[in-house]
């Protein structure tokens, strides 16, 4: 969400005075904050939404008003709060309903089957896809930046990940909507550079680290997997953290992220945190930790040397504080 709201912001910035989110301050008290930043002057506001319960989303959109939505994904996240990810559906649709029911227009990501089964025909939709549809958008390569194709034109971007070639085309499709010209967009997405912890490539003396310790939850987790096991670089080892907030799906999600992993082709795999380390078992290029102290005692025996480092979890798991050690 933090990134789309991003690249949105630095799109629209170039034509309109905009008021956007700062950072993730998307819950209860950080959307009333980012309304209160808003002034006479203010053209437009992106105003991200977070949550974690059924209701969240229908109470900030009622404070918000928005006359436009966009919905990401439907992913595993918050699984403990929502119940299960029909209740994350049920839960991030709130958005929609809001926006139907007052005559709002919805932008959506026609790639994603689950949001157009959802909505159906309504009659204010701006759509995209790498399709034909009002918006064709293609993703062109990863190496390991992220470049896409519009208007027979390539933008260039400082993204990793084939997971945010969405969040790109979901900034281009705002931008055309709202009558930006095409250099702007293109300018507004290529000077746009991720941080927080959130896809960074982190050079150190000995390894590259792809560095997405900011969250995790087990779509992400796949997303993030998938794309670094696509990349071409000959010593990939992934450091892995717990996910958090998954309640009774904890142990099953965990499971099959370990499952997963044996199926891909990594150099190493290594497991930290309580959730991971009970599930516990010898392989040869896997290992697990109960915590990053235990971790940082293996690593200080046994370093990793030129190497490409993927390092991914939770928020709660503190991960980026891993890098100062590869």
């Amino acid at each position: 969400k933090t990134t789309s709201k991003e690249l949105i912001n630095s799109v629209l910035s170039k034509k309109y005075k905009t008021q956007a989110t700062i950072g993730n301050y998307n819950n209860h008290i950080g959307v009333p904050l980012t309304l209160l930043k808003m002034t006479s002057s203010t053209e437009i506001g992106i105003v991200e939404f977070g949550a974690n319960h059924l209701g969240e989303i229908e109470h900030l959109s009622n404070i918000t008003a928005p006359n436009y939505g966009y919905i990401t994904n439907f992913g595993k996240a918050h699984l403990e709060g929502f119940g299960s990810q029909e209740g994350v559906i049920k839960g991030k649709s709130e958005l929609y309903k809001y926006l139907i029911e007052n005559d709002g227009t919805i932008f959506l990501n026609s790639n994603d089957s689950k949001q157009v089964e959802l909505i159906g025909k309504q009659s204010k939709i701006i759509s995209f896809s790498d399709n034909n549809c009002d918006n064709p958008i293609e993703l062109c390569s990863v190496k390991p930046f992220v470049s896409v194709k519009t208007q027979n034109k390539i933008i260039l971007t400082k993204l990793i990940g084939n997971y945010n070639f969405s969040n790109i085309a979901a900034a281009i499709t705002v931008g055309n909507f709202f009558n930006v010209n095409f250099k702007d967009i293109k300018n507004g997405i290529e000077s746009y550079v991720p941080k927080n912890n959130r896809s960074q490539i982190v050079k150190t003396e000995s390894n590259t680290i792809i560095l997405d310790a900011y969250n995790a939850n087990p779509s992400s987790m796949i997303a993030a997997l998938d794309n670094f096991n696509s990349m071409n670089y000959k010593n990939k080892i992934v450091i892995l953290g717990d996910m958090f907030e998954l309640g009774d799906c904890s142990d099953n999600e965990h499971q099959a992220i370990i499952n997963y992993i044996q199926t891909l082709n990594f150099k190493a795999t290594y497991f930290i945190g309580d959730s991971f380390f009970s599930f516990m078992k010898d392989f040869y290029n896997i290992k697990f930790f109960k915590n990053k102290r235990a971790f940082k005692n293996h690593i200080k025996f046994n370093p990793i040397q030129n190497s490409q480092v993927l390092i991914k979890g939770s928020r709660g798991m503190q991960l980026e504080k891993l890098k100062t050690i590869l």
